[in-house]
């Protein structure tokens, strides 16, 4: 397979090519996912998958996952006028830039602009799914969270997804049917730091019970399942929590690991001290405090969640004699 010549609109594309075609922007762990899913399962061949890449070295991992590799940059917005009418769907789940759109405003995404003003150029795609983080609600003082729950982003990264949502509710305004997943964090036993096992065996302390946070938690594998729901079954200008609805303080999840692991459950301390111990960036995750609610993704898109819980996708990780333990 070949990187497609990007300079061809939609109407100037072979007949072979006119069947549904993804393009996804930012095909890290969990993009991959999705692309194995559509290599793999029952539709294989009926969607066309393609992918943004600003690395020529990647191009042989997409192609071994029957992806079409396409030059670009999301940083270099020249480069992507190529897209316009190339895709009928689009997974978006590149982050912001870390440093967000310059010294004067720190609070953009121009990576998703630069995006969506490519995708407007011509031919707009069917839906768009916007892989965006249940960040944007700031501390809810563990609160049950709805998607109708208005933003309050607490931290520069957060604020940038905000924007980035902005963004892309905007391009649904001019007729694409966007949807907007809020996703909390993701865990999976292949995947790179996806499992607590390397902190707890670093001995990195949690807080006390009474000053703990609720923490959600949604399988890779179930995101990718979930992000292609979005794409074929998502409502225009919705938000969805893809999260597995389990609702567990952060201690309790490290504890449950650690006896899952046979490894020593990690210290408690009061967040007096957590200032004192840990990085601001392990600080700020244990300052919010929310419990999403997951109904909307169930009701709506349909998914069936492989592992409603991290019980199940933690031990699905361990050898097979331990995992009916």
């Amino acid at each position: 397979m070949s990187t497609v010549a990007l300079s061809s609109g939609l109407g100037a594309l072979p007949a072979r090519f006119r069947r549904e075609r993804l393009l996804i922007v930012g095909c890290g762990d969990v993009g991959m996912r999705v692309a194995r899913n559509y290599a793999q399962g029952a539709g294989a061949g009926r969607v066309r998958v393609m992918a943004l890449t600003s690395s020529p070295e990647r191009k042989a991992a997409l192609r071994g996952v029957s992806v079409t590799p396409l030059l670009g940059d999301l940083d270099q917005p020249a480069t992507l006028r190529r897209l316009a009418g190339l895709a009928t769907r689009v997974l978006h789940l590149a982050p912001p830039p870390s440093e967000g759109g310059g010294r004067d405003a720190w609070w953009r995404d121009p990576r998703t602009l630069a995006l969506a003003r490519a995708l407007r150029m011509r031919n707009l795609p069917i839906s768009l799914a916007y892989a965006s983080t249940s960040g944007v609600y700031g501390d809810c003082a563990g609160a049950l969270v709805r998607e109708t729950r208005r933003v309050a982003p607490a931290t520069p990264r957060a604020q940038r997804r905000v924007d980035a949502e902005a963004a892309v509710r905007h391009l649904g305004r001019a007729g694409v049917r966007a949807s907007i997943l809020r996703i909390p964090g993701i865990y999976a036993p292949d995947r790179e730091g996806g499992t607590p096992q390397a902190r707890l065996l670093k001995g990195t302390p949690v807080l006390e019970a009474g000053d703990d946070v609720y923490t959600n938690h949604i399988h890779a594998d179930d995101l990718a399942r979930a992000c292609v729901a979005a794409l074929w079954r998502g409502r225009a200008q919705r938000a969805y929590h893809i999260s597995d609805g389990q609702h567990m303080q952060m201690g309790a999840y490290f504890d449950l690991a650690a006896d899952l692991y046979g490894l020593p459950r990690p210290p408690r301390i009061p967040r007096s001290a957590a200032k004192e111990q840990l990085s601001l960036m392990l600080l700020s995750f244990m300052s919010e405090s929310r419990r999403l609610d997951n109904q909307r993704m169930l009701r709506e898109l349909g998914v069936r969640l492989r592992f409603p819980d991290v019980v199940a996708g933690l031990r699905s990780g361990l050898p097979a004699h331990q995992q009916g333990a």
